[in-house]
């Protein structure tokens, strides 16, 4: 029997009720018991303490004990994905959740999925959409199926977590696996990576980065002319150790630069680093159709001649990120100085003084890592997507087992 014929038969014949979170029959509000507590004032413990979007510490004592759902009163990390936890046994909620459980006539856990199938954005009345009153939780309706024979109700209820819960676990049993294949798949990578880059005493060259190539630093493109369209710019934060991630991205419109900013153009292949902030030495291959520009603290390498192969050049930078982040200072502030990069850190370039023999075997070393790289980052890209379609799948089906008939909401 196919999914969707499953659910027309559980859901069948189904009567629903149309009430609100506030209809205090089937739902019990438990916010009088939250307690905030700041961090230097926490008694480490073994209770979660949860805020808006998770679990924030550990600590001693409780607030609550039993099954609840807590709703981000304020602080959630997504409007469209509004914050909703599942909370079981003794923990801590402090004043940024509504907590709520269903009562005799409905399952908490069946609670639970419902909200997060919710749209909150209307319950949030605020300018920018900041809070999540109580007297705005308690309008957001609330189905109960087969109203008039609560055995019946539970039952269906139950049902419906346990296919819902079972996706839940589907999805994180791939993220799980994917995860372990994409850890084994970088360790052997690094381990080819370092083995190919490791030379005996006088099979190779080792020259300064600013023997080899060019290093170009960015351009000061001011943020109060960030744009929502026109030519994108490549920030740090776009730098995510292998490439450059743009999903995240600015714009810039150049007339409204006096200065010659095609300058600072980047193309496919062009090999950039991070120069401060939190990504401090990553390294990312640009590989994009488009034209993008560097930002300042964001950094290109440019081969001086084609005695250096740029491919070489990226994995042999990407095994040196943990030396250039130890270079920029580390700690809680690193900045990465360009001249300290180009004249500390040393590349071994094979035969050295016979060109064609050194270009080929920096071609033979970077093709190897290549597709060990193609490997990692296939499983790298795959993971999202899987997990993407496995959500979407649950989404589906959580839509079929939540789209009551005759849904007409009870007024508070």
């Amino acid at each position: 029997m196919s999914g969707a014929i499953f659910m027309n038969k559980l859901l069948e014949g189904v009567s629903v009720e149309w009430t609100t979170l506030g209809d205090e029959r089937f739902l019990e509000v438990a916010n009088a018991a939250r307690r905030p507590v700041k961090a230097s004032l926490r008694v480490s413990g073994m209770v979660p303490y949860y805020g808006a979007n998770n679990i924030q510490d550990y600590v001693d004592g409780y607030t609550h004990d039993g099954e609840y759902v807590l709703i981000a009163e304020d602080g959630s990390a997504s409007l469209e994905n509004y914050s909703v936890q599942y909370a079981t046994g003794k923990f801590w909620a402090n004043n940024h959740v509504h907590v709520v459980r269903g009562k005799e006539g409905l399952n908490t856990r069946f609670l639970y999925h419902y909200l997060c199938a919710v749209d909150f954005i209307p319950y949030l009345p605020n300018k920018d959409r900041s809070k999540l009153t109580k007297g705005e939780m308690i309008k957001i309706p609330l189905p109960i199926p087969c109203p008039g024979n609560p055995k019946k109700s539970l039952e269906i209820q139950a049902e419906i977590v346990r296919i819902l819960d079972a996706f839940t676990e589907l999805t994180a049993e791939l993220t799980a696996e994917l995860t372990a294949e994409l850890t084994a798949r970088k360790k052997q990578y690094n381990y080819y990576r370092d083995q190919l880059l490791s030379f005996e005493e006088g099979e190779v060259e080792w020259k300064t980065l600013g023997d080899v190539c060019d290093f170009k630093n960015g351009f000061a493109f001011k943020s109060n002319l960030f744009k929502d369209t026109g030519l994108p710019i490549v920030r740090i934060t776009n730098i995510n150790g292998s490439g450059v991630d743009m999903a995240d991205v600015k714009y810039f419109d150049p007339s409204d630069y006096k200065e010659n900013t095609q300058s600072y153009a980047i193309d496919s292949g062009d090999i950039l680093i991070a120069m401060s902030g939190a990504t401090t030495g990553k390294i990312g291959c640009f590989n994009s159709n488009i034209t993008a520009y560097l930002n300042q603290r964001v950094g290109k390498f440019i081969p001086k001649s084609n005695a250096l192969n740029n491919r070489y050049l990226y994995h042999f930078l990407l095994s040196k990120t943990d030396a250039i982040y130890v270079l920029a200072g580390g700690g809680a502030q690193p900045n990465l100085s360009s001249k300290a990069l180009m004249e500390k850190i040393l590349i071994p370039i094979p035969y050295a003084n016979d060109s064609t023999k050194s270009t080929a075997e920096q071609k033979r070393i970077a093709n190897i890592l290549d597709k060990l790289d193609t490997l990692t980052n296939s499983i790298t890209e795959g993971l999202p997507r899987e997990i993407e379609l496995r959500q979407k799948q649950y989404e589906y089906y959580r839509g079929l087992l939540l789209s009551f008939p005759n849904p007409e909401v009870a007024k508070a």
